[in-house]
């Protein structure tokens, strides 16, 4: 396995230069204002990352303040009570994409952040107090206590948000698979144990937060 100053160098290579690579990486919030943010943007952010799943996102985009209107804001507790009624309603509400299996997979993360709120003191502080060196744990909780927001989809909404994560893309995939760390795109615990092992060390070597390495494997691959 590479270090991670060795990677850095060949994405720096591909994107123009170290300075050109710096413009290009994003970093993550700092947790006390990741804590700070609303639960309804949580919930926004849930329901937009679901529904751009097997969507062009420029579509999801255009439509999502129609989204913000149907769902009242995200508000958790109010869509956690949505019933009948009001899923009648958003099923037949032409601003937004009337999935019906995606709009009760809304409903049911309401009642996830809710319950977070309720053992956390908010959702939000949940996820910022995650500790950084087990993200594929927070992956786990999200895949299991969440609707729809395993894999790809939970980690892109870590991301939005502003949380400490990696993306594990194609191109993050391929990085890993050259360094050794998996042999094939990573999804059983062992493999996604083994990423968490490697993206810690990396963090070590540089002081890096996940984010920026996450975004520096990818860009060593990717066009």
């Amino acid at each position: 396995m590479r270090t991670f100053d060795e990677i850095l160098a060949i994405a720096a290579d591909r994107k123009g230069g170290p300075d050109a690579l710096e413009a290009l990486l994003s970093k993550p919030l700092p947790a006390a204002e990741l804590a700070a943010t609303p639960d309804d943007r949580w919930l926004s952010m849930m329901a937009k990352c679901l529904f751009q799943a097997g969507f062009h996102w420029k579509v999801i985009e255009a439509k999502w303040p129609g989204f913000e209107a149907a769902f009242e804001g995200f508000d958790p507790p109010r869509v956690s009570c949505y019933g009948d009624e009001e899923i009648d309603r958003l099923v037949s509400d032409k601003a937004i994409v009337r999935n019906g299996a995606k709009i009760m997979a809304v409903i049911e993360n309401a009642r996830f952040l809710t319950d977070l709120a309720a053992e956390h003191g908010s959702a939000a502080k949940f996820f910022a107090d995650w500790p950084t060196d087990d993200f594929i744990g927070l992956m786990d909780v999200l895949a299991k206590r969440g609707s729809r927001l395993g894999g790809a989809t939970g980690q892109r909404v870590m991301r939005w948000m502003g949380k400490e994560s990696f993306i594990l893309s194609k191109d993050v995939s391929a990085r890993l698979i050259a360094e050794g760390v998996v042999a094939k795109p990573p999804t059983s615990k062992r493999d996604l144990a083994a990423v968490q092992a490697a993206f810690n060390s990396w963090k070590d070597q540089s002081g890096r937060s996940l984010t920026e390495i996450s975004r520096v494997l990818s860009m060593s691959v990717g066009s």
